[in-house]
């Protein structure tokens, strides 16, 4: 059993990073660290297993872990005819890891498969997740957090199965009875909920601050003559945020008892608890305790009735770097976590950084008070910023060499000398009449040039200027440097400005790029040479999430509305070219005026031939005479013939209205034979 605390920013939360081995054998040690990353390491060699990196990493960083129990794996896999394409050997590994998340979602986490077994969202917690606990038997899995609620999840349909309030703040802890039957729960107060009703049992006083971890210490009570309900006469275990003293109750018959029976001191907050489970009254309780401070504290006692004076630890445990040479001193090595082998005589130990841990194992002497491990960890690769500064090794420099970017602080640049008076003369001949010259740009920066003169430290440079604005706070100053709007002049100051001054300059943009929408154009300019040219830097910082917590909020604000904003315009490049479409359309030349004659003409011909046959019989004859005269005369001679054969017929005959309208429609004519025999 194991608690690991979460890592955020707020004071009255657990220090530590969330942690925990593997059930039974404790062949894998999981690991939350800082960045949202999962890391699962082997324990037997120190090598890293899997790495599993969430879609939310950043916004939803882990905040508690814990593995699936091994007689639950165990019931989830029953024997059955494996086919050839399942691994071998699969029904006994360690599978499922639930992962708890600062946004209130779970993810169920497949060991074996190396991927995402499932997520638990809907209806489930609105805060961050501080605890979770997997029963033992029934397969469900119960989760608390900051929002008071306490919620018990369904692991096969992913969904809520009871929801109920645990506290009037937020529940931080929880742990299950051995039986299976009964839930402890706390926040600042400590419950026991009887599972099944989810009413409350008992209650106890608890601590003056949140309680970052629970768990049970013994299995049977003490006193066996009297009759056993899963629950009376057992003792459990309670450490809070900020407090050195472990706290150990007891269940009893009667309710009038809410206080300790026994506490353990410590000396520091606790980080990680380890224990052995005392099964009868003669065993002792052993107990493993990781501190805030680095050291591990190992208690061995047995749990029978009241005590008041504080129990001390038997032994302590602390790891310490060998102090190369007479003058360099030992420097001490945090122990992360610690963990109870299953032969209970030794300790696994987790010690180091957490992107690189050490996992070693350590027999225990009950003989010592006091142990000190000094080991090397100077092979293993661990990112820190000293050693970057400390193994620069400055090259040697010619007059001819020009150096661009000094870099990190330590470097000795060659000075150029100071030009001659003849040089400044050439100097300003070649400068044109348009372009205005180094001093008078300084001038219009308001920096007094003939300090030159004095050899005194000259503050001409952005870089310079940077970071004195940035120690004195001098806004002016600032505004002069951030103010510019070359992107080489930008790119130039962030390589050569020192590291130290890198945080400082992120968080004034922070600060500048919550002011005026205009200002963050400039501000984010800056922001992206920073992070592009410093990356490596900064992701040596162990407090970087903090740190940069308020920009990253800050962006995604900005950018929530991104998406909307481009399906918008979208949508209004498709209706503007839409309307320019139709525009073009309606301003196209119409075809040539000849041809739409020539079909006009065509069609009047058709026409003019169906009305006539609808007629009479004789315009038969006169049609058969018109298509003669077409065959001998061209079509403009036939054209003009038929005009003034048309107007002579209209003063002469007088023909009827109707004759007189089928002529002036067809164009061609209908003509008496006697006036065609007449031009013929």
């Amino acid at each position: 059993m194991a608690a690991g605390g979460g890592v955020v920013a707020d004071p009255l939360s657990p220090a530590g990073v969330p942690c925990a081995f593997s059930p039974q054998s404790q062949a894998y040690f999981a690991l939350a660290s800082a960045d949202g990353h999962l890391r699962v390491w082997e324990t037997a060699n120190n090598r890293l297993h899997q790495e599993y990196v969430p879609s939310a990493h950043l916004s939803g960083t882990c905040t508690c872990l814990a593995w699936a129990p091994a007689r639950l794996q165990a019931k989830e896999s029953p024997q059955r005819k494996k086919r050839k394409s399942e691994p071998i050997g699969t029904s006994n590994q360690t599978d499922l890891l639930a992962l708890g998340t600062a946004v209130g979602s779970i993810l169920l986490y497949s060991t074996v498969k190396g991927e995402l077994h499932s997520k638990l969202i809907s209806g489930g917690h609105d805060n961050k997740v501080n605890c979770i606990q997997w029963h033992q038997d029934n397969g469900c899995l119960y989760s608390c957090s900051d929002d008071k609620h306490i919620v018990e999840w369904n692991t096969q349909t992913c969904k809520v199965k009871c929801k109920w309030k645990g506290d009037s703040s937020g529940v931080s802890s929880l742990c299950i009875s051995p039986d299976g039957k009964m839930l402890l729960s706390a926040g600042r107060t400590i419950k026991l909920w009887v599972l099944e009703t989810k009413e409350l049992y008992r209650h106890f006083t608890g601590h003056a601050t949140p309680v970052s971890s629970l768990m049970f210490t013994t299995i049977r009570p003490p006193n066996e003559s009297q009759p056993f309900d899963g629950i009376t006469g057992l003792y459990f275990l309670s450490g809070a945020v900020h407090d050195r003293l472990l706290n150990v109750w007891q269940v009893r018959s009667e309710n009038k008892e809410k206080n300790a029976v026994m506490s353990f001191t410590i000396t520091d907050e606790p980080v990680y608890i380890d224990l052995t489970l005392s099964e009868n009254k003669e065993e002792p309780v052993k107990l493993a305790v990781v501190c805030r401070d680095g050291q591990v504290h190992l208690f061995e006692h047995i749990l029978n009735g009241y005590c008041k004076k504080p129990l001390t630890s038997n032994c302590t445990i602390q790891i310490a770097t060998p102090g190369k040479g007479k003058k360099s001193t030992p420097k001490p090595i945090p122990i992360l976590a610690a963990g109870f082998c299953s032969d209970k005589t030794s300790l696994l130990l987790v010690y180091g950084n957490w992107f690189q841990p050490t996992i070693e194992r350590v027999a225990l002497n009950s003989k010592e008070p006091h142990m000190c491990l000094v080991r090397d960890i100077s092979n293993c690769w661990a990112p820190k910023v000293e050693t970057a500064v400390t193994k620069v090794r400055t090259p040697v420099m010619n007059s001819e060499a020009k150096v661009l970017v000094p870099g990190i602080p330590g470097h000795c640049a060659a000075v150029k000398p100071a030009p001659t008076q003849t040089e400044k003369v050439e100097s300003k001949r070649k400068l044109g009449e348009n372009e205005v010259s180094i001093e008078e740009r300084l001038g219009a920066l308001g920096i007094d040039t003939k300090k030159e003169k004095d050899d005194l430290p000259q503050t001409n440079s952005f870089p310079v200027l940077l970071v004195q604005g940035l120690e004195s706070n001098d806004f002016e100053m600032l505004n002069k440097v951030l103010q510019t709007r070359n992107s080489n002049l930008i790119k130039r100051t962030v390589l050569r400005m020192p590291l130290h001054a890198v945080i400082p300059l992120l968080q004034e943009l922070t600060k500048r790029l919550q002011g005026h929408p205009n200002s963050a154009v400039l501000m984010v300019q800056w922001l992206k040479c920073v992070l592009t040219v410093h990356a490596s830097y900064l992701s040596t910082l162990p407090d970087l999430v903090p740190q940069l917590g308020t920009l990253y909020q800050l962006m995604e604000s900005r950018v929530k509305t991104f998406q909307k904003l481009s399906h918008l315009h979208g949508k209004l490049i498709l209706l503007i070219t839409q309307v320019t479409a139709s525009e073009k359309t309606k301003g196209m030349i119409c075809p040539e005026q000849k041809a739409k004659l020539v079909y006009e003409e065509e069609s009047s011909e058709e026409e003019s031939d169906d009305e006539i046959d609808k007629d009479s019989d004789d315009n038969w004859d006169e049609d058969e005479e018109e298509e003669e005269s077409e065959k001998d005369e061209d079509v403009d001679e036939e054209n003009e013939e038929e005009d003034e054969d048309a107007e002579e017929k209209d003063e002469e005959n007088g023909e009827d209205r109707d004759v007189t309208s089928e002529k002036e429609l067809n164009g061609d004519s209908d003509l008496d034979p006697e006036n065609e025999s007449e031009e013929e």
